[in-house]
């Protein structure tokens, strides 16, 4: 017997398979068109497109707010897009981007904060040059062996997220991402760079090389602190940078004067070899706060002996003559030079010349008018002069020294009395010495 399912409201489900699509719907403009007209679409995206169109119409005047009225966009001969007015031609752009590190701040916008790597920064010079770029907004790494450096003369940085501190060996490779190298690192005076010549050698030499494979690595400029004593004992006086200096290749001191002339031979074939952007510094005799007490350089010997109460060491005749700058106007020579546009090299260096017995004199009215004076057989190849020429530092960078001997020597002295004595509450004289750059 069959049964029959029967549905109520409803006819029996088909048992067919078979599948027919909906038909396709011939196109026609009509509908598009009806689809923009509905709900006014058509209306907003010709607001959208009128705003987009005011955006870019109105952008370049913004910009040109910010700059002198008389400005023009010129391109220069590296093919950079620049501002040039009557006061200033400065450099925006190259190659679609900002230009590096070496370049003056376009008129209107506020200068970029520049990662900057300053080797040595622990030491006397540095940390003065380390002062004046963490003031200026930068961010700034300190490589330092501590071989002569001390932490003390940083640790007022301590704590600023814009300050680190390495302690590293520029002999040994180091990796860093930087916009500028100041390389200071390398003993200065007779007494440490004679303790072990073959390390100074080796710190000129193989520290540069490093340094200047840094630079090459990450698009740097570097800057190479080098010194007067590449002059030797001098047939020229003054000394110009074109003069190629009377230097003994086998004394005691060519550990320093021979590697600091290798070191400029480096940084120029760099230059010359790899585009590599450098700037080099003839560094003549310095002095200020923070100066080891007994490196046996002249300035930091008799104020040490003076605050002592002990005679003033003269060595050979005292009529052997130097140069002193002080401190602030070295740091704002090497600053003018790296920002600047020329290679050099140039002389950083006070003109005024003394006689050491005229140093022994000042040191005396300064400090203890009582003071004697002692002399003893001068040392092997010192020079008998040193006066720099700056002639081309006053020209290109517009640099001079502004700080007299009897102005900076004072400031040297506080420092060294609270050292000499015991009465290091602050660690170092903090900024003093800026004021003397305005004076």
């Amino acid at each position: 017997m069959t049964s029959t399912l029967s549905y109520r409201g409803h006819e029996a489900p088909s048992n067919s398979d078979e599948y027919s699509p909906k038909p396709e719907k011939p196109w026609s403009i009509i509908r598009p068109v009806d689809y923009l007209l509905r709900e006014q679409r058509l209306l907003f995206i010709f607001i959208g497109i009128a705003i987009a169109s005011m955006f870019f119409i109105l952008q370049p005047g913004f910009f040109a707010s910010n700059v002198d009225e008389n400005a023009r966009f010129v391109p220069d001969q590296h093919h950079r897009v620049v501002y040039e007015t009557p006061l200033s031609r400065v450099a925006q752009y190259h190659s679609g981007s900002m230009v590096n590190s070496g370049a003056k701040v376009p008129l209107g916008l506020k200068r970029k904060s520049l990662r900057v790597v300053v080797t040595g920064g622990a030491g006397f010079v540095g940390s003065h040059l380390v002062d004046r770029l963490m003031a200026r907004g930068d961010s700034v790494i300190v490589v330092d062996n501590f071989f002569t450096g001390r932490k003390e003369n940083v640790l007022h940085h301590f704590g600023n997220p814009r300050f680190e501190l390495i302690r590293h060996d520029v002999v040994e490779p180091l990796l860093l991402e930087v916009d500028q190298i100041y390389h200071l690192a390398c003993p200065a005076s007779p007494v440490h760079y004679k303790h072990n010549p073959v390390k100074t050698i080796k710190t000129n030499v193989v520290g540069t090389l490093n340094m200047l494979g840094l630079a090459k690595r990450v698009g740097a400029r570097f800057l190479l602190t080098s010194t007067s004593e590449v002059y030797g004992d001098p047939l020229e006086h003054p000394q110009t940078e074109a003069y190629w200096g009377n230097v003994n290749p086998i004394g005691v001191r060519s550990c320093y004067d021979e590697g600091k002339r290798t070191a400029e031979t480096l940084t120029m074939d760099y230059h010359r070899g790899a585009n590599v952007e450098v700037r080099i510094a003839r560094i003549f005799n310095t002095y200020g706060p923070r100066m080891c007490l007994d490196d046996g350089r002249v300035v930091s010997n008799f104020v040490a002996q003076a605050l002592r109460k002990e005679p003033l060491t003269v060595y050979g005749d005292g009529k052997q003559t130097r140069s002193f700058q002080y401190v602030s106007d070295l740091v704002e020579g090497l600053m003018r030079l790296m920002e600047g546009e020329h290679v050099g090299p140039f002389n950083l260096g006070n003109p005024g010349e003394f006689t050491m017995l005229e140093l022994a004199q000042v040191v005396k009215e300064t400090i203890d008018p009582n003071a004697k004076i002692e002399f003893r057989p001068n040392t092997e190849d010192d020079p008998h002069k040193r006066k720099p020429d700056i002639t081309k530092a006053k020209d290109l960078l517009g640099w001079q020294p502004k700080v007299s001997l009897r102005k900076g020597l004072p400031l040297m002295v506080e420092d060294f009395r609270r050292r000499v004595f015991g009465d290091e509450k602050d660690g170092s004289i903090k900024n003093k010495h800026t004021s003397l750059n305005d004076s």
